[in-house]
C-alpha cells in the first residue's frame, strides 16, 4: 500500500512481508501520524534543527534551480500531506495526488475543498512564502495556486508495473515527487528497487525525480495498534538503487535527527533528499 504519510503504494502479492504491510496500513491513522510528524517539535519553525523546515527548505532550493520544467508533476503516496508540494505549484500547472489509501485520499480531498478541521497547513504555507522572499503574508495567493493546479486525487499501487493501474497516462510526467513511501511499503530492498523501477515508467526521459525518505528506519507509528514495517536503507544503497533504474543523481543532502527530534513514534536515524534525473 501506500501512505506519505508514510506515503504509501503497498504491496499487492502474497509474500509474508507484503501482507504485514497491508495488515499494518488498514489500521493507518491520519490525523494521528500528522500529530506525530507535523506539529513541534518536527515542524518548528523557530529551530533551524527540526525537521520540517529542512524538508521544505531542500524542496525550495530543489524547484529554485530553474531546471525543474513542465507540464504535470505526480506526487507518488501523497498521504494526507501537501507540505511537500508548496514550491513544486509554483512550476507545474497540472499536479496528480496518489495514495494506496482512500482514509489519505479523503484527506487531500477535504483539504482541497478547503473544508473546516482539515489539518492546519498555514504554518507551513508562511514558511515557504518567507523562503521564496514573498512574506508570510503571500500565503493565502499559495495556497489558492496549489488548490488551483491539483487535478486529480487518485490510487497507486508502486508495486505494479503501471503504478496508476488501470489509468494510462497520455504523456509521462515531467517530474516525480516522492516523499516517505518505497521504504515504508516494500517488504524488503529488492522491492523497493523494483517499485523505483515502476515508478520510472511513469516520468519522460530527461525528467526530474524528487525523493524525501527515512535513513535506517524499521518502524513508525500512525495511530493505535497501527506499527508500520519500514525497510532501512541508507545512502549508499538509495543512491545505487537510483543508477541502477537508469537515474543520475544532482543532489544527495542527509539530516541526522537529533536526540530532541526522537519523539518515540518511530526510530528514524536521519532523512534524505535526492533530485536526480532520468536519463
Amino acid at each position: 500500500m501506500e501512505t506519505q504519510a508514510r506515503q504509501t503504494g503497498i504491496q499487492t502479492d502474497t509474500q509474508t512481508g507484503g501482507s504485514a504491510i497491508r495488515e499494518s496500513y488498514q489500521k493507518f491513522d491520519p490525523q494521528a501520524y500528522l500529530q506525530n510528524n507535523y506539529t513541534p517539535p518536527r515542524a518548528d519553525f523557530s529551530r533551524p534543527d527540526s525537521i520540517v523546515p529542512w524538508k521544505l527548505n531542500c524542496l525550495r532550493e530543489a524547484f529554485s534551480q530553474g531546471d525543474i520544467s513542465g507540464r504535470t508533476l505526480i506526487d507518488i503516496g501523497s498521504g494526507p500531506t501537501v507540505y511537500q508540494l508548496l514550491s513544486a505549484c509554483e512550476f507545474f500547472p497540472e499536479i496528480i495526488l496518489t495514495d494506496y489509501l482512500e482514509v489519505n485520499r479523503q484527506e487531500l480531498r477535504r483539504w482541497l475543498r478547503n473544508e473546516a478541521d482539515t489539518f492546519d497547513w498555514t504554518p507551513y504555507i508562511q514558511h515557504v512564502c518567507e523562503l521564496e522572499g514573498k512574506g508570510s503574508c503571500a500565503w493565502p495567493a499559495k495556497a489558492a495556486r496549489l488548490r488551483s493546479v491539483v487535478s486529480q486525487v487518485i490510487p497507486v499501487d508502486v508495486h505494479r508495473s503501471n503504478p496508476l493501474h488501470p489509468r494510462v497516462l497520455a504523456e509521462p510526467a515531467d517530474c516525480l515527487l516522492s516523499c516517505f513511501c518505497l521504504e515504508a511499503v516494500s517488504p524488503d530492498r529488492e522491492s523497493f528497487q523494483q517499485a523505483l523501477r515502476n515508478l520510472s515508467s511513469l516520468l519522460r526521459p530527461g525528467g526530474h525525480c524528487l525523493l524525501i525518505g527515512a535513513l535506517d528506519e524499521s518502524f513508525y507509528l500512525a495511530g493505535e495498534g497501527a506499527r508500520i514495517p519500514v525497510v532501512p536503507v541508507d545512502q549508499p544503497f538509495v543512491s545505487s538503487s537510483l543508477q541502477h533504474c537508469g537515474f543520475q543523481i544532482l543532489t544527495f543532502h542527509t539530516y541526522t535527527l537529533p536526540p530532541s527530534m526522537k519523539v518515540g513514534v518511530d526510530d528514524v536515524a536521519g532523512i534524505f533528499f535526492v533530485k536526480a534525473k532520468k536519463l
